[in-house]
């Protein structure tokens, strides 16, 4: 194999040889039998021939040194000649079989030869080999999916496993402008166009979480071209209309992130608040006296003065406006006792006389005090008897996902939770006033009530149930046409023809995107937390036999408005915990996390620890490259130096994903994503029609809440861009 030689090992270490050039090699090309090799590119590959292995070396740096030569004849003068050399970074080893396997556990020595690479080498390395027809694919070892080609050897597709690629979370990190959302969105096209031993995908599950309401466009296509694979997909995309998650779904530590109380006599107030809320029967979620009413009777009872048959009249003053007021409260228990009390006490407004200086009190017969404060007592008693045989004999878990009013909770059960606290209520109530005006205001905020259906006045039926499956892409296997629910109409909405000409097959989505774009600030973390944490939680309800039979991949496109490493504030995100629970514990459950970011820096370390591949695009911020590498092994950090300088499109592909870590071109995606850059000069030289924008259209859906839907939006605008696109 002399022919092949170009040059000779003259160091080594750990990952890197460090090679020096023939004298006789004149250039970078050396002819084979086959062909004229390349011997000294950047990213492109030399072998280490060690017994009957092959070591396969990624070229990373080259260089000439000048060397100049001593002879005896110390008055001679003789010119300097130079030497070229190779450093090279060791990536894996082709074994005898003709089986390439990343790593290395065989070294070379000095003065070990060092070969070109010929195409049966790349075949290798690419896993480029013809399959004979009768063979299947081995889905847990090969390489099979292409996602890219080299653009070092344009002939050779990157390929990838998609087992490994999500079967150990994922990461896709780059500047803004790299090409993130068009890899994601080429990737998932991808596994989706591939024919897996004659079969396609009929049963996957791709939640991506779109921050910015760029991938519907990417699965469902535009008016013009439509995604080649819509009926297969089948995309379920979830806007503002229908991203509605039930409150009652919440755990405490759910309403303690979002509502904020005190720690110290706020929060366990708020928690038994809950614990009563959450464990009413069916039967008790009806109108009952509202606590404020039976402390109000309970503080008359107590101005009035059996013994001394005396009685405050600012008690009877005010007796008046409660009377009516509490006549004219809706309540299913009988107050009709009550009332009579109150007005015989009303009736001796007319017989009083002061005679105290201060306050000013009246006299009244000792029988009618005796007698009201009889009958109010022993009917509060008896309303707290009825209200108590209405709980739950044995408590439920408050964080359980049961419906409960969020009315009644502000109005009802705080009362409850306070009054159970003796000899502290008046204080306890100054103290919790503060946090009850809060729930006031977000119920009133429909920016948060509405998404949360805080104002949500009965019980949904079979909600959990249904929400699940909404966010799975498997509502038609709940769907039912008589029911009316928020989730089911959402549901028929989509069936139609709207838009696009979108299915109308009622059958399972492969693919849901959550639209995130619209929704506010104070509940983005606290939403996509809970649905990351019920999506874990119902998959870990299945039984151990059934483990694993639904994978799904959760992807988190701008990463870090879900998972940052440092708090916003003196709290931990709520989102942040659940998706590092996804990360550490969601393999075993067949759930992947599949993570977007251009900020890798920024994002929660024991997320990015986990996962196993890494797609990396340009990146310029020197923290962040810094970060990337201590991600990945030591051997790789020869390759992440090109970061800085790669095209739009091009990544460094490392991890369990592929066969070796390789600089890649991605695939197109197509149809793209929504997040083409704008061009600038070209708009700005255009001429646009007279109507165009309509400030007064977006306007009046933005006052609304709503994203802006143009009837024919400025057609030749569209025509434009869409032609800039294609081009």
């Amino acid at each position: 194999m002399s022919e092949r030689s170009i040059g000779k090992v003259i160091s080594v270490d750990s990952f890197r040889a460090y090679i020096r050039l023939d004298e006789d090699l004149k250039s970078l090309y050396k002819s084979g039998y086959e062909d004229i090799f390349e011997v000294a590119r950047i990213n492109s590959y030399v072998i280490i021939p060690i017994g009957s292995d092959k070591i396969v070396a990624m070229v990373t740096s080259v260089r000439a040194i000048d060397e100049t030569e001593i002879g005896k004849n110390k008055e001679a003068i003789f010119l300097t000649k130079s030497a070229r050399y190779l450093v090279a970074t060791m990536i894996g080893t082709i074994e005898n079989s003709g089986k390439y396997i990343q790593g290395v556990y065989n070294y070379p020595i000095l003065d070990n030869p060092v070969w070109y690479v010929t195409s049966q080498d790349l075949d290798n390395i690419f896993d480029q080999k013809k399959k004979e027809g009768s063979e299947e694919i081995n889905f847990e070892e090969d390489y099979y999916l292409p996602i890219g080609t080299s653009p070092s050897f344009s002939d050779y597709k990157i390929k990838i496993n998609p087992d490994k690629f999500f079967g150990k979370h994922a990461a896709i990190l780059g500047n803004t402008g790299s090409g993130k959302s068009c890899t994601f969105a080429s990737i998932i096209q991808s596994i989706f166009d591939f024919n897996y031993n004659g079969k396609k995908l009929k049963n996957a599950h791709v939640i991506i979480f779109d921050t910015n309401g760029e991938y519907k466009q990417a699965f469902q296509g535009t008016k013009e071209a439509q995604y080649k694979n819509l009926e297969l997909v089948n995309p379920f995309n979830i806007d503002k209309d229908g991203m509605k998650v039930p409150f009652w779904f919440m755990n405490f530590a759910d309403f303690d992130y979002l509502f904020e109380p005190t720690s110290g006599t706020q929060a366990p107030v708020f928690k038994r608040a809950l614990g009563l809320a959450k464990n009413q029967t069916v039967a008790s979620v009806k109108r009952l006296i509202p606590q404020s009413y039976i402390s109000r009777l309970e503080s008359i009872i107590n101005e009035c003065d059996e013994n001394n048959n005396k009685i405050k009249i600012t008690i009877l003053t005010e007796l008046d406006l409660f009377v009516a007021e509490f006549t004219a409260l809706n309540t299913d228990f009988d107050k009709s006792n009550m009332l009579g009390a109150l007005v015989t006490l009303q009736k001796e407004k007319s017989k009083l006389t002061p005679n105290d200086p201060y306050p000013p009190r009246g006299t009244v017969s000792t029988q009618t005090l005796t007698s009201f404060n009889s009958v109010l007592r022993n009917e509060i008693s008896l309303y707290n008897v009825s209200v108590r045989t209405e709980e739950v004999s044995q408590e439920r878990n408050i964080d359980l996902p049961i419906y409960f009013n969020f009315n009644d909770l502000i109005e009802r059960f705080f009362d409850e939770a306070i009054s159970e606290q003796e000899n502290t209520g008046n204080r306890l109530r100054e103290f919790v006033s503060t946090l009850r005006l809060r729930l006031q205001s977000y119920l009133g905020d429909e920016r948060i009530s509405q998404p949360l259906l805080l104002n949500q006045p009965e019980v949904i039926l079979n909600a959990l149930a249904k929400f699940i499956s909404f966010i799975l892409g498997d509502f038609c296997k709940v769907f039912k046409t008589g029911e009316t629910d928020l989730f089911t109409e959402f549901y028929k909405k989509q069936l139609g023809k709207e838009e696009i000409e979108k299915l109308v097959e009622d059958k399972p989505s492969q693919v849901t995107i959550i639209d995130m774009s619209l929704l506010p600030y104070e509940v983005l973390e606290t939403i996509t937390g809970l649905i990351g944490r019920l999506i874990l939680d119902f998959v870990s309800r299945f039984p151990e036999s059934d483990r694993g039979t639904i994978p799904m991949v959760i992807a988190l496109e701008e990463a870090q408005n879900y998972i940052p490493e440092k708090n916003r504030g003196d709290r931990e995100s709520i989102a942040k915990k659940v998706f590092e629970r996804i990360a550490r514990e969601g393999r075993k459950y067949g759930i992947s996390l599949l993570v977007s970011s251009q900020r890798p820096s920024e994002l929660s370390k024991t997320v990015l620890s986990q996962c196993n591949s890494f797609i990396i695009h340009r990146l310029q911020n020197p923290e962040d490259q810094k970060y990337v590498r201590q991600l990945v092994s030591a051997a790789n950090e020869d390759i992440l130096q090109q970061l800085p300088i790669l095209p739009q499109q091009h990544v460094v592909i490392m991890g369990d994903a592929v066969r070796t870590p390789v600089q890649a071109r991605m695939n197109n995606a197509s149809p793209r994503p929504n997040s083409n850059n704008p061009k600038f000069v070209e708009n700005w030289t255009r001429d646009l029609p007279e109507n165009f924008p309509n400030y007064e259209a977006i306007a009046e859906a933005w006052e609304k809440g709503e994203k802006y839907k143009p009837a024919s939006a400025a057609p030749e605008v569209e025509q434009q861009q869409q032609n800039s696109e294609e081009k």
